[in-house]
Formats: structure tokens, C-alpha cells, sequence
């Protein structure tokens, strides 16, 4: 039995949404989940933001249409990751208050509100702790007089950005295990999947933000 749900896609920059770097990514997620659960997806809410204080819904105008969509439908709203909602366990904790399912695709269509708060909580401690171990090394080079060059606040941004970007495309290079870095490209550029800074796929492009990812998540590297 086909059950319908609402889509809701996010990415964090501009310049992630006029490439469609990451959309794409996740329409594809959303897609595959939908059609191995039963869902009818029937609206695709997309939302491009900067991410600086936007956790706050009157800051997502297309979160806030997917929750009165799925009201109406008394449907379950879906996100490819559960950080397409928030990286703030605070705010996915008011969005669970309204009373309408979420659900995260990474996560399975059987995880409840306990388990979305759990991974939340859990993912924003580790974000924490990630933040505060590179502004110690950082402050413990400098004691030792070490010279920074570009590794500064707007480098290490520009650098998770680029993580991030990366990230995304995780599921899709999971998918294409096993094939060359050329094959992979090919594949890519066939779905019209943007590369992290918005072109076409080439093997060297592959193999760098598999790279990217591996170095971000060692243990998860060879899933890649």
C-alpha cells in the first residue's frame, strides 16, 4: 500500500543552491527511500538558507509550508539526513512538538521521535567536541609559536563547508561502490549531479572528495 509523504530538501548556502550541489543529492536519496518504503512523495519543498541563525522556523519559509502540507495530508514529512533539519537538537525538538513524523531516511523508516532526539543530541556533542578540539590545537601551535598561514576562522570554515559539500554526496558514491573513479564521473554527470563547486565530474574529481570524505569519517572510508 502506497502511502503518501511531503519532501523536504535543504541545503546551506547560496552557492549550494544555484548549483544544485547537494538538492540533487538528496532528491535521489529521497527517491530510492520512498520507492523501497511505499511512499508517494507529492510535494518537494526546497529550502536554500546560509545557515546563520536559521534554526528558527519563521528563518525556513519552506520547512514551515512542508509542516502546514503535511498537516492537511496527515502525512510524515522526510529528509534525507536528519541534519537537513537542524544541526540544533533544541530546534528538531520543537519541530517534533508539532506533532507531525519525521523521518530521517539514513535513519530508516522504524526510527521514532526518542531515537531523533538521541542521534540529534549525539551529533551536536560530537560537532562540539570536533569545534573545540581544533580551536585547542590551533591555540597550542600558536603557544608554541607556530606560524597558522591560512588556517584561521575563515579557513577552517571554508574547509567544513567543503566537508559538508562532500558529505552529501556520500550516499550516491556509496551507491556506486566498486565502479572506476571514471565510471563514477560518467554515472555523475549522467544524473546531472553537480560537483562540489558546481561543474561536471571528472576522475580526479572523484577521487578527491572520496578522499575528502575518508579523511572526515576514517572508519566509514572504505564504504565509500
Amino acid at each position: 500500500m502506497t502511502r503518501t509523504a511531503i519532501a523536504y530538501i535543504r541545503v546551506s548556502t547560496v552557492r549550494q543552491g544555484k548549483s544544485g550541489l547537494g538538492l540533487e543529492a538528496q532528491q535521489a536519496t529521497l527517491a530510492r527511500f520512498a520507492e523501497a518504503e511505499g511512499y508517494n512523495l507529492i510535494q518537494t519543498f526546497k529550502e536554500v538558507e546560509t545557515g546563520k541563525g536559521a534554526d528558527a522556523l519563521d528563518r525556513r519559509p519552506q520547512l514551515a509550508a512542508a509542516l502546514k502540507a503535511a498537516r492537511k495530508l496527515k502525512s510524515p514529512i522526510i529528509v534525507a539526513k536528519l541534519d537537513r533539519l537542524s544541526r540544533d537538537v533544541h530546534f528538531i525538538s520543537g519541530l517534533m512538538s508539532q506533532k507531525t513524523p519525521f523521518i530521517a531516511a539514513e535513519l530508516g523508516a522504524d526510527a521514532d521521535p526518542f531515537m531523533l532526539h538521541l542521534y540529534a543530541a549525539l551529533a551536536e556533542k560530537e560537532r562540539a567536541m570536533i569545534s573545540r578540539r581544533t580551536r585547542d590545537a590551533l591555540a597550542a601551535k600558536k603557544a608554541q609559536g607556530v606560524k597558522l598561514g591560512g588556517l584561521n576562522a575563515r579557513g577552517i570554515a571554508n574547509r567544513d563547508e567543503a566537508m559538508e559539500r562532500a558529505e552529501q554526496l556520500r550516499p550516491i558514491l556509496t551507491e556506486l561502490a566498486g565502479r572506476s573513479a571514471r565510471a563514477t564521473a560518467a554515472a555523475l554527470n549522467e544524473r546531472k549531479i553537480a560537483t562540489p563547486t558546481g561543474g561536471r565530474w571528472h576522475a580526479a574529481t572523484v577521487i578527491r572528495v572520496q578522499k575528502r570524505i575518508g579523511e572526515g569519517h576514517p572508519a566509514r572510508c572504505a564504504a565509500v
